[in-house]
């Protein structure tokens, strides 16, 4: 399994201490998380750059690169302004650019970073090419590609491919890139293998396409937690992009990505009161504290809004968040168990692990960090906005 199988219990008091709910960071999960990709991409010889969305926090991902910067991916602007200002230079913003946006990139890149934008229409390539011509400033463009129908982009054979690179006549085209988004409803280890090979399949293939029209292409990007963990070739490929591993989560657990042992993200919750005739459990932390994402909802095991663990960071036999509402949650035993009810008196505090760590994060304004089990908690400001 992993490193955190034989951990000590964690410190008490200072679990206790904080007012509830809180977000709950257990800094050497994120630690053996961040070793466990390195190794990895690093024995495929390819470069990481890891989304910073998840943990919106300069200092762990500084965790990536040993305390030092690299290049990063951000999923907004207000991420891109906040790591820039932390010697993060290298940075692409992974959502389609709106207009109206532009100003600010350059903005960023007249202060020093080279901020690369996302785009997949001629509509925008257009638009990426007049504020580059008005601005003095030739803005690098990635053209996102469709892999899988999960969101954007566009398909390798489209026509319209060349046209989008021709449209930024007075930009720059960087490159590609591609996210394996449906990567996420994969089961299966040989699923998660043919999702990650088609990834990149498809997004040099489009690489290869708008170099045979005639555009350079330096760049090609691809990249979701659960593909850059699977990926076995990566030819033709220059950077592989994660973000949600630094925490992960119960639906990366559930589709056999990642132990439950390395969910590094818990809400610190409080008992607040009983419905015994129900078989429920009453805490102060409902959907504003945990997320309404059920993203295991579809899975072979549904954890409800959150799998409920106790202040050590080990599971109650069969307890979840079973429902929540804005500020009450819901414990309840998993339908159908044999356990008991655990006796949790008022005051009592639990953790809950969240279905999606990006989601449950982005509830918070701070993150608790645990460094080690005798030490105190840290805080760390999460960034905020868009």
């Amino acid at each position: 399994m992993t490193d955190t199988d034989t951990e000590p219990t964690l410190a008490y008091p200072h679990l206790e201490a904080v007012p509830t709910p809180y977000a709950l960071v257990d800094r050497r999960r994120v630690a053996h998380n961040v070793r466990r990709l390195n190794k990895h991409l690093g024995g495929l010889g390819v470069s990481l750059r890891p989304h910073v969305k998840t943990t919106k926090s300069p200092e762990l991902t500084r965790m990536i690169w040993d305390g030092g910067t690299g290049p990063i991916t951000v999923s907004t602007l207000a991420e891109a302004e906040a790591f820039a200002a932390d010697g993060f230079w290298d940075i692409v913003y992974a959502v389609g650019i709106a207009p109206d946006k532009l100003d600010r990139v350059h903005a960023l890149r007249a202060g020093g970073a080279d901020l690369v934008v996302l785009l997949d229409s001629v509509a925008q390539a257009e638009a990426v090419s007049a504020a580059s011509r008005t601005l003095g400033d030739r803005i690098p463009a990635l053209i996102e590609i469709d892999c899988d129908g999960h969101r954007s982009g566009v398909r390798p054979a489209d026509p319209v491919l060349p046209r989008i690179a021709d449209a930024l006549r007075d930009a720059e085209l960087r490159g590609v890139l591609a996210h394996a988004g449906e990567s996420y409803n994969c089961r299966t280890t040989a699923e998660l293998e043919v999702a990650a090979e088609n990834e990149r399949a498809t997004t040099v293939a489009a690489a290869e396409a708008l170099r045979a029209a005639g555009h350079r292409v330096d760049v090609v990007s691809i990249g979701s937690t659960p593909t850059a963990h699977f990926v076995r070739d990566v030819t033709g490929v220059t950077e592989v992009r994660a973000g949600n591993y630094l925490f992960f989560d119960l639906v990366m657990a559930g589709i056999g990505v990642c132990d439950l042992a390395d969910i590094a993200l818990s809400v610190v919750v409080t008992v607040i009161g009983h419905q015994a005739e129900r078989g429920w459990i009453v805490t102060d932390g409902g959907w504003t504290a945990t997320s309404r994402d059920r993203g295991t909802a579809e899975q072979a095991v549904d954890h409800g809004y959150g799998l409920v663990l106790d202040l050590s960071g080990r599971p109650i036999p069969d307890l979840l968040m079973a429902s929540a509402n804005q500020e009450h949650g819901i414990l309840a035993l998993r339908e159908g168990s044999r356990e008991t009810l655990p006796d949790l008196p008022v005051g009592t505090k639990v953790r809950v692990a969240p279905n999606h760590a990006c989601a449950t994060a982005g509830q918070y304004r701070e993150l608790h960090v645990l460094d080690d089990p005798e030490g105190p908690l840290r805080t760390l400001a999460r960034v905020e906005g868009w």
